[in-house]
């Protein structure tokens, strides 16, 4: 037990980084004050100016990460407020009409968190683990058992395993991450707003037009790098997509890029097809940089709830998808579908979209997703 009260102290962070310019102001002025009693020769006056750019650097440290943080912590609270409308306040309803822990109330659970689209074996996994823990614990408090249910909605997604949402940056040489997902889920303008969140992260960021077949994917992927500043390789429309990443990559390390975004095209319907065409791409990016691409991220639009896990697990028997990114998650009253990505495939969340604007993709924070989903319930 804690998980729940650990999410809940998390976001008293604010007060702690205060507590801690506070107790920096004070140490600093009693140190300075210690110096002024002291002899005030040429040493102890550069000490005096080390030690106060230390702290200065110090402060400026805590209120970036003070303001960091407040600021990511209302992105998720806003983007996840449709599914807090939904779920959430019907989980907080049951409680409130419920005197007693019945089967009845299981039940009632049940259906509430299969329409979140948590996943129908997820649930029923999830309610034998419940139901067995208030047997074991003799748990008969409601508000008690209101904190149970987040912690283990916590472990749905834990389990156990070691949790990454970082990108794995190629220590020699270009970065190479590939973006695979159907048309239509979001993935040339997830494209545009990573390079954007990797450019103001100090890194040179050139894009590649991978999708050579769909209407308007290449100038749509131009019209973002424009926008965003960076590095363009395309080819003709309907050209072979393995010649153009081959350009693409070739030039990414003639001008020492640090990471190369490719697109792709999101043809599902014949997987044999798309499996050989993404065995050639990764063949021609392998041959050019060795252990390349780094990521695969799939592109998954939340708003299509199911269809989007059936989605994943094509994508799944096709390549190695190395992390997930879920789009229009601000869209949807089902946010569970987070926790059934991972139980159901066992992939990592990487990015979560959660508004229309370039700022509004954000790495995935577990804790930060369990807050802004369960907030009115803490």
């Amino acid at each position: 037990m804690g998980l729940f009260k650990n999410i809940k102290n998390l976001f008293k962070k604010e007060t702690e980084i205060n507590d801690d310019l506070k107790n920096q102001n004070q140490f600093e002025n009693n140190n300075t004050d210690d110096f002024a009693n002291e002899n005030n020769n040429l040493i102890e006056l550069e000490t005096v100016k080390v030690f106060e750019k230390e702290k200065n650097d110090e402060k400026e440290k805590l209120e970036l990460e003070k303001e960091k943080n407040k600021q990511e912590v209302k992105l998720y609270e806003k983007g996840l407020s449709k599914s807090r409308n939904g779920f959430v306040n019907r989980l907080i309803s049951l409680n409130s009409k419920t005197k007693k822990i019945t089967e009845e109330y299981f039940e009632e659970l049940e259906d509430i968190l299969i329409m979140a689209d948590i996943g129908v074996n997820t649930v029923l996994s999830f309610m034998d683990r419940l139901r067995k823990r208030v047997k074991t614990e003799n748990i008969t408090d409601l508000e008690y058992l209101k904190e149970v249910i987040v912690d283990e909605l916590f472990v749905i997604y834990v389990d156990n395993s070691i949790i990454t949402n970082k990108i794995n940056f190629n220590q020699d040489g270009p970065t190479v991450i590939l973006f695979i997902g159907v048309n239509g889920v979001g993935k040339t303008t997830t494209i545009g707003k990573i390079a954007n969140k990797l450019k103001k992260d100090g890194k040179s960021v050139l894009m590649v037009a991978g999708d050579t077949f769909r209407a308007g994917a290449i100038e749509q992927l131009e019209e973002w790098s424009k926008r965003v500043g960076c590095e363009f390789v395309k080819g003709k429309e309907n050209s072979d997509p393995s010649s153009v990443i081959y350009d693409g990559v070739k030039i990414a390390k003639e001008k020492n890029i640090d990471v190369i975004l490719i697109d792709t095209a999101g043809r599902l319907q014949n997987k044999i097809n798309l499996m050989k065409e993404l065995e050639k791409m990764n063949k021609v990016i392998g041959s050019l940089i060795p252990n390349a691409p780094q990521e695969t991220l799939l592109v998954i639009d939340a708003t299509t709830g199911q269809n989007g896990i059936s989605q994943a697990k094509n994508f799944k028997e096709i390549t190695n998808v190395t992390g997930i990114i879920l789009t229009k998650l601000d869209g949807t009253a089902k946010g569970g579908i987070v926790l059934a990505i991972k139980e159901e495939l066992d992939i990592p969340v990487k990015y979560i979209g959660l508004g229309e604007t370039i700022n509004d993709l954000e790495s995935f924070d577990i804790e930060k997703y369990i807050y802004g989903l369960f907030k009115d319930m803490m």
